[in-house]
């Protein structure tokens, strides 16, 4: 039997009903890098955009997607201070909800308010979601001691 092939996250599709004010959302107030702005004709546009430090990206656009705006639900983007981007983001006017952990170490769905204190890795966490709806989550790993 031969191995498995490695498949690799590249580009994840969001559904907006404006692309100008999510590129200015993202690139302004979230702070990912915009990587590809192409629009050959009027029908068809495509914007790529990468988090610092990430290997994948998202793209929004122009005939890229049926789905309707706001419908991409949690995505997870990863940070080792969770508290800092927190902050950050908060700074920067992205409408953020509190911070919140995995209550139990065997953990049943249960959350309470703020930041593990222990800074487990996958314990922590935030939610945002960009003008059109669609949501992110923040979680922390790797927390630097």
């Amino acid at each position: 039997m031969s191995p498995l092939s490695e498949f690799s996250l590249e580009v994840l599709t969001l559904p907006v009903a404006d692309v100008d004010r999510a590129v200015r959302f993202y690139t302004g107030q979230v702070g990912f890098g915009l990587d590809v702005d192409y629009a050959p004709h009027e029908g068809f546009r495509v914007v790529q955009l990468t988090p610092p430090g990430s290997a994948a990206s998202v793209q929004l656009g122009v005939g890229l997607t049926d789905a309707a705006p706001g419908s991409a639900r949690d995505h997870y983007l990863v940070v080792t201070d969770i508290e800092a981007a927190h902050e950050e983001l908060a700074a920067r006017g992205v409408p953020v909800s509190g911070l919140r952990h995995k209550k139990s170490v065997d953990w049943q769905g249960d959350f309470t308010p703020g930041v593990d204190p222990d800074h487990r890795d996958y314990a922590s966490f935030f939610g945002f979601a960009d003008p059109d709806g669609n949501t992110w989550t923040v979680q922390e790993r790797g927390h630097a001691s």
